[in-house]
């Protein structure tokens, strides 16, 4: 387990299960009204390539609940993130230190 901010995360039970968030007891974190599959066939549409690797998480910005993917497309590695509870893309950048 993690602390970010005021909400703790807990691992996924296997590679294939999201990073899920918890809220403390002193905030109520939103729950996810998108599935993971149907987040992930947004995060496909908006960047298409091979997902890598993806979570669940308590980010700053949309309702505050998204998933993130990282995407696999030609040489480089992106960074999708679909808000969980409306759908909106709200990142779509190449990961990394190097972004060109």
């Amino acid at each position: 387990m993690r602390k970010i901010g005021r909400l703790t995360l807990l691992a996924g039970i296997a590679a294939t299960l999201p990073v899920l968030a918890v809220a403390s007891p002193a905030q109520k974190a939103p729950k996810p009204k998108l599935t993971l599959v149907r987040a992930q066939a947004i995060a496909l549409k908006a960047r298409p390539g091979k997902v890598t690797d993806h979570e669940l998480e308590a980010e700053k910005g949309g309702s505050g609940l998204r998933y993130s993917f990282d995407i696999k497309a030609g040489s480089k590695t992106y960074e999708v993130g679909v808000d969980a509870v409306t759908g909106k893309v709200l990142e779509n950048i190449v990961e990394g230190p190097n972004p060109d």
